[in-house]
């Protein structure tokens, strides 16, 4: 690989093999105390099915002490967040773009590995089946229907990011609230206290853990713990829509019937004087920005939810004393089913209904944020680097896709090889830990090749994204090489 430098010239940055980015000034960051904004957005994503189903099924089976795995892959993603905002806030661009910068063939590789992985709608088809339970209503039909709901709603909107953006908030609302009266109903100080230590036993792993039949389910588990493969990635599009730092100097895609008022697209992102005292304050406060909507919003959000889900799953595991085995037979209704039972034996069968709503809801919110998320990431490299595809607007390149993968989702939901919904979202959530290894390298990459020296993240930084890398290309190859199978 040649060599890539970041070097300044008069009125630009120069940085790596893409054209040179305009120097511009960076706007003020809002106050760091904040709700409403990407982070929210990639809560929504990262706070799904992972945290509500998948970790409460693998407590049912092997107790909460292994969570240890969901608390170092939660913090992780924490990591991994505020360096995805490093890149997108100094320049505008989205990782896919610096990606290109480095080596096209890398990009590609993103593009390659999203359109085999996303178009997968695994998260609908669960929420469905839970509907299913809850109303004996087809849980195939409720998917379908969903999906197009979907695209119906996104084709009205003005500016798509608006659309998500109050959406999934107000959906992050209910997940939150929701989670909080579930705690208040069914938990314990004891079930509480054990939800807690269960984060903390490092290396907890019972020997059926180690099967062909549990730890590539394990591996998928981790990988959905928070935002799963490329939503970390979708994030910086998401920033850039919301104008954070020199995002705002990028116009935003608008809805279907509002594309024709797109503005003109640069064809490259911008860079501010890092040699500023002035411009350097106003990076700090986009960096205190990021960290809170990491740490506050990002992380404690999630590790709520998840405390909320795993307190539920011991009450569970009681009312309901074989669960584990009827999991293991391969009831994938199971895991649901015995939530339920634990809400209805607190509340009722009216709360045991509204259970099996709320993870309803939580699988369309997942599949509406990774459709979207999806279609402005091929978008975003389909437009600038595939040729003839500039002259169109981006938001017309992303309808394309957004009304592509609806149209293959809805083929897989009918005629897909997937066993039903959770084998979907089991290969789904393997696969995606393969392109978190990877991304943990791209940022290396990125940040440390492309930006000035003044903004590159530290040496602790650095060490974490290594770490990344490693856990996750790790568990990955070690479930191949061992077992060789994906989620039964």
């Amino acid at each position: 690989m040649a060599d890539v430098t970041v070097e300044r010239e008069k009125e630009a940055w120069r940085a790596g093999r893409g054209e040179p980015m305009p120097i511009r000034e960076l706007p003020e960051a809002p106050p760091s105390l904040h709700i409403l904004g990407p982070a929210m957005v990639l809560v929504a994503l990262g706070v799904g099915l992972g945290e509500t189903y998948l970790w409460p099924r693998l407590v049912l089976v092997f107790g909460p002490n292994i969570r240890w795995l969901f608390l170092i892959g939660v913090t992780l993603q924490a990591v991994v967040m505020t360096e995805f905002a490093r890149y997108a806030i100094a320049t505008g661009e989205s990782i896919f773009f610096g990606a290109a910068r480095i080596a096209k063939p890398l990009m590609w590789f993103f593009f390659v590995v999203a359109a085999l992985i996303y178009v997968w709608p695994g998260h609908v088809a669960a929420g469905a089946q839970a509907f299913e339970l809850m109303t004996g209503f087809s849980w195939l039909i409720t998917a379908v229907i969903g999906i197009l709901v979907i695209g119906i709603i996104f084709t009205f909107a003005n500016v798509v990011y608006n659309a998500v953006e109050g959406i999934l908030t107000f959906l992050v609302g209910f997940m939150v609230i929701g989670s909080a009266i579930t705690a208040a109903l069914v938990g314990n100080l004891g079930d509480v206290g054990d939800a807690v230590i269960g984060l903390f036993a490092f290396g907890y792993l019972p020997e059926r853990a180690l099967s062909a039949a549990w730890f590539p389910i394990i591996v998928g588990s981790v990988a959905f713990a928070g935002p799963s493969g490329m939503q970390q990635m979708w994030y910086t599009l998401y920033l850039r829509d919301k104008g954070a730092g020199m995002g705002v100097h990028i116009p935003r895609i608008r809805g279907l019937r509002h594309a024709a008022e797109e503005e003109t697209m640069p064809a490259r992102g911008f860079m501010f004087d890092t040699d500023d005292a002035d411009e350097m304050r106003k990076w700090k406060g986009w960096r205190r920005w990021v960290l809170f909507d990491a740490i506050a919003l990002f992380w404690g959000i999630t590790m709520f939810v998840t405390l909320v889900f795993t307190v539920l799953a011991q009450r569970a595991a009681r009312e309901t004393p074989n669960v584990r085995q009827t999991i293991e037979t391969g009831d994938e209704n199971a895991a649901i089913d015995a939530m339920s039972n634990a809400f209805i034996s607190a509340g009722g069968p009216i709360m045991g209904a509204m259970f099996l709503l709320f993870i309803a809801v939580v699988g369309w919110k997942g599949t509406l944020g990774v459709f979207d998320a999806f279609s402005r990431g091929q978008a975003d490299m389909a437009h600038y680097f595939i040729p003839g595809v500039r002259r169109f607007n981006m938001s017309y390149v992303y309808f394309a896709f957004l009304w592509g993968v609806i149209i293959f989702g809805i083929l897989i939901l009918l005629f897909g090889p997937a066993d039903g919904p959770s084998g979907i979202l089991g290969v789904l959530g393997f696969l995606s830990t393969f392109v978190m290894g990877a991304y943990c390298v791209l940022l290396l990459l990125t940040n440390n090749m492309l930006l000035p020296k003044k903004i590159r993240p530290g040496i602790a930084l650095n060490i974490a994204l290594g770490i990344g890398a490693v856990f996750y290309l790790g568990l990955l190859f070690y479930s191949i090489i061992a077992y060789g199978a994906l989620p039964d």
